[in-house]
This record gives structure tokens, sequence and C-alpha cells, in this order.
């Protein structure tokens, strides 16, 4: 039987060198993209049923499942998993496309009329050195995380885009209430050089509010205009989108 990669380019990752420390250094993220219908209902069964259990049995590392409010395709379902290293990426792909339960869960998955879904992006984030570990929690009511990826031009001024962030721009982040639980750049996948990073908010209102905190703060544009003088233009585009935690989702 022909899987479907679950995790995307994980498995061409397998001579990876491990990560030097214990800590979640590597993030899959996965963005199913689903036509209006039953689709929807089936991907998150699938998900929610066999691949998320399958994975808890052999990793413990943190997962996220969100589904887009905000953004150009809707409904779209993006999933996202924490590693300590590329080899270990790679060894929890084989072990969960050898469950038998997820194969199974899989079989009927595709045995529908229709696809689930129209198609699987799949990339992976290298967590930055002042990036949080995510810590496993389930609040009472899903929040809301906005994905951002900002586009630098060329790698030096990526480095400076972390410094920034590394050092005055969290300060601020904070002081408004923006507290992003991930930082980092992608390594694998599109937009390369970029920095990603991940916030949730306990709701709409709660992000307005913080975001017009950051943008009144007086030191920003201070940051900003030191930025500039000594890298340029850093970003020279952006892309925000919106999601709400699954019902299901382990961190929600």
């Amino acid at each position: 039987m022909h899987r479907r990669r679950f995790l995307g380019v994980v498995g061409a990752l397998g001579m990876a060198k491990a990560a030097p420390e214990k800590r979640t250094r590597f993030y899959a993220f996965e963005r199913f993209t689903v036509k209006n219908g039953a689709g929807i209902a089936r991907l998150h069964d699938f998900l929610s049923q066999a691949l998320l259990p399958g994975m808890n049995r052999v990793h413990s590392g943190p997962k996220i499942i969100l589904e887009q409010f905000v953004g150009p395709h809707t409904p779209e379902v993006l999933a996202i998993h924490g590693f300590s290293s590329m080899e270990e990426m790679s060894e929890v792909h084989a072990k969960v496309m050898h469950d038998e339960a997820v194969g199974k869960a899989l079989q009927v998955l595709e045995s529908g009329a229709e696809p689930a879904f129209e198609s699987l992006d799949s990339w992976v984030v290298e967590a930055a050195d002042y990036s949080p570990e995510i810590k496993p929690e389930a609040s009472e009511t899903p929040r809301i995380f906005e994905l951002r990826i900002y586009h630098s031009p060329t790698w030096r001024q990526l480095g400076l885009l972390h410094e920034r962030f590394r050092g005055p721009e969290i300060k601020l982040f904070h002081r408004a209430g923006v507290h992003p639980i991930l930082y980092g750049s992608t390594v694998i996948g599109p937009n390369i050089p970029n920095l990603t990073y991940v916030i949730p908010f306990t709701d709409l209102a709660a992000r307005e509010k913080a975001w017009n905190a950051f943008a009144a703060d007086p030191e920003w544009p201070k940051v900003r205009r030191e930025s500039i003088e000594r890298g340029g233009e850093i970003v020279t585009s952006n892309q925000i989108l919106l999601y709400k935690a699954t019902k299901y989702s382990p961190i929600r």
C-alpha cells in the first residue's frame, strides 16, 4: 500500500546529525488544504483518532493542531510537531508510518469517493537560540494562534533580524502582551531565508489590544530606525495567518 507521508520531508532526513543537547530544536510544519464539505471532518477524524495517538505512542515532544480562519485558503489544517533533532524526526516518522492502527485509518481516509484534502505542504523550522521551550498545556477554551513569517533578502540581514528580536523587540513584545512560543527559521521549505514565529492569544480582542500596545510603544520607532540604519530593510515581505486550536490539539 502506498502511504502518503504525513511528516512530509521528514523521511528524507534520516542521515542528519542529532542535536547536541536535549531540547526541541526542529519543528515540522504540515499544512493540509481542504475543500469545503465532508473532507474536513474526515481529516480531523484521522488526525485526532489515528495519527495523533500513533505519535503519542512513540513521541512526547510538543504537538499543536490548528485550523485556519484568516488566510488565503480555508478550510486548512496546520500541524506542528517538535523534535530534538532531525534524526529523531526521521525515526518518529518511520515508527508512525509502520503503526498498524495508523495504516488502517489511512486506508479508510483514502477510500472515500473524494480525497480528504487537496494538498499537503511540509517544511522544517529550526528554533532560534532564544526561542522558548514549548510547554505541554491545554487551556479550557482553545486559543487562537498567529503565524508570522518574515522574509529577509539576505542571510546577513536575517541575522540582523534575529539580533533585533533577540534583543529589544522581545522586551517590547512582552511589555505589550505578545508572548511568542516559537521563534525560528525555515531550513527546509519555501521562502528562505525567513524568521518564523508563533504567538498564542486568548481571543481576537486580546490580539488586537496587544498589537495596538506594541505599535504605540514609544521605543518601537527607535528600535526599527536603528535596525534600518544598520542593515537596511531587513524584512521585504511578511505573511500573517490566524488559526484556532482544534479541540483535540495537545497544546491549545
